[in-house]
């Protein structure tokens, strides 16, 4: 393979340099569009004492919400902790700390760490618990707050096809945090339906170039519906 072929042959090499203490990125929302072979892998690897960020922690017994099981998430950095109870409990006997954080903000956040800027003003969380301890100003009539960017040492994405060169096509709703945790990783590791040669992605369609992507493996997803709804 040339120095350009993204891909590895196996998710323990995937992952290789992941350790206790890092902190992980991980894309998608809900359960749509999530990382999951390698959250099991992490979840392998028993690495311990990771901050993770993402916009949700799974639910109990899949997705994130695996990592709970073994203790091995000691702060989450997310939006919306609702859909599992283990994470509840955790949060409430102080073993897992938590940081939530508005979800745009948090969008946000993570594209400011891909893009290589270290702070933003933003309106939203100005006069709430979301301002506590951070800069504010008055821009304009309006009033603001000062956060800080996010990245992390281990990128994990979700996406849908690829070239051997990493270049990503997310589909449809799995666009979601993907790309930006794509950008804001030193490592970024993405797992794909589909690998396909180079030259066969519409280079108008890619969601994520490769520059940003540097390690690629095929799998195969369970890929779980949170709440199916269906009519009587």
């Amino acid at each position: 393979m040339s120095g350009l072929d993204k891909r590895v042959g196996s998710y323990a090499e995937a992952l290789d340099g992941l350790q206790d203490g890092m902190t992980v990125l991980a894309g998608g929302f809900g359960l749509c569009g999530i990382p999951e072979n390698l959250i099991k892998e992490i979840r392998r690897r028993g690495v311990r004492d990771l901050t993770v960020v993402s916009n949700n922690c799974g639910v109990d017994g899949f997705g994130l919400g695996v990592l709970l099981e073994d203790r091995q998430i000691r702060k989450m950095i997310a939006s919306y902790v609702g859909e599992n109870a283990l994470f509840e409990q955790q949060l409430l006997s102080g073993e897992l700390e938590v940081e939530l954080t508005p979800q745009g903000t948090l969008a946000e956040k993570l594209r400011a760490g891909g893009a290589g800027i270290p702070a933003f003003f933003t309106a939203t969380g100005y006069g709430t618990p979301v301002a506590e301890g951070k800069e504010a100003r008055e821009i304009n009539g309006r009033h603001y707050i000062l956060e800080p960017a996010i990245t992390g040492d281990f990128a994990i994405v979700k996406g849908w096809k690829a070239d051997h060169f990493g270049n990503v096509v997310y589909r449809h709703t799995a666009q979601n945090f993907n790309p930006v945790v794509a950008t804001a990783g030193r490592i970024t590791v993405v797992e794909v339906e589909e690998i396909v040669e180079p030259g066969e992605l519409d280079p108008t369609q890619i969601h994520t170039p490769g520059i940003y992507v540097d390690r690629l493996i095929y799998g195969s997803f369970e890929k779980r519906i949170e709440k199916r709804t269906i009519r009587a």
